[in-house]
């Protein structure tokens, strides 16, 4: 597989609100990280059904889909609320399987987070995030951005002050671009399972045995 082409970078947001911080720090992030030289694309969650609430054939449901699968790397940027990540930003993750036949939408890309805060610093967010994009097979990079007092820390135009928090998210884009470059040509080795090649062994088996009957 060519790899000529730049790494592409998948942003999600949590919040609809018209001054959404946790869109404006994830368009910071996307401005810094195209200077480096990736390709970015934005998921708009702007009628994007509660899971369930619609077959997966919506509209918005197959643009997500489609766009996970497109993505290299991916950046989730969540409101905290409640001590955690916003409903929304959990159902866009949710509406990504981990699988689709034999496609895996997530596995493999690499994942940066990032969280947005009303008041003191925390990082009940982007803990959450680490756990679930562990659990949908990512990279997780090491590196994190939580912005405190967001109401703070951006012009009127939207983009950022200059600041330690602004730092950070330069920090973390850096860091996103060189594991996705890293990692993308390596994604099949590193995510070849035993346990998968038994289970596939084990169905090539059981087609050859049903075909010798037929």
């Amino acid at each position: 597989m060519s790899f000529d082409h730049k790494p592409r970078i998948l942003f999600l947001y949590g919040s609809l609100r018209e001054r959404s911080y946790s869109r404006l720090a994830a368009e910071e992030a996307a401005r810094i990280i195209t200077d480096f030289g990736a390709e970015v694309k934005f998921f708009d969650p702007r009628g994007l059904p509660l899971h369930g609430a619609e077959p997966d054939t919506h509209p918005k449901v197959q643009e997500l889909r489609e766009l996970s699968l497109w993505s290299e790397g991916q950046v989730w940027s969540s409101p905290e609320m409640h001590g955690n990540i916003s409903g929304l930003m959990k159902t866009q993750i949710d509406w990504i399987p981990l699988s689709m036949g034999a496609i895996r939408p997530t596995q493999g890309r690499t994942l940066a987070v990032m969280q947005v805060s009303g008041g003191s610093q925390s990082f009940n967010a982007v803990n959450t995030m680490r756990l679930l994009g562990r659990w949908m097979r990512m990279f997780t990079i090491p590196n994190q951005s939580s912005v405190a007092k967001a109401y703070q820390e951006f012009h009127e135009d939207g983009t950022m002050k200059e600041s330690a928090y602004r730092d950070r998210i330069v920090d973390v884009m850096e860091e996103l671009y060189r594991f996705t470059l890293l990692l993308r040509d390596k994604t099949d080795e590193l995510t070849d399972r035993y346990s998968e090649r038994k289970a596939a062994a084990a169905k090539q088996i059981e087609e050859t045995a049903k075909k010798a009957v037929q």
